[in-house]
């Protein structure tokens, strides 16, 4: 099985072909692919590349299943014996993809 580690949206994912990922909001639309090239390696059974700090001229390639909202959470504040109180609700956005392709 092939694998990579991949950096998108400041995050590394160890991803295979297949797999389904939930990354920070990518600028793309359902159903297109996008292309990732910061790959920092590649592992396969019978070789590992490593970059330095990325793989030169590999690329992973994943197809959009939609953008969405994650579940809400609330943020509350309270200074005590201050008649301070402020409730907060924060949905992250997130991009859903499929790998389809390891390059390189």
């Amino acid at each position: 099985m092939k694998h990579a580690v991949i950096v998108t949206g400041g995050k590394q994912y160890r991803v295979a072909e297949g797999d389904v990922i939930y990354v920070e909001k990518l600028p793309v639309e359902a159903g297109e692919t996008v292309t990732i090239d910061q790959v920092l390696a590649i592992v396969d059974e019978e070789s590992s590349v490593f970059g330095t700090p990325v793989v030169a001229g590999a690329t992973v390639t994943a197809k959009v299943e939609k953008n969405g909202k994650a579940k809400k959470i609330r943020v509350y504040k309270m200074k005590p014996k201050k008649n301070y109180r402020r409730t907060q609700g924060h949905r992250q956005p997130y991009t859903k993809l499929t790998i389809s392709a390891i390059n390189g």
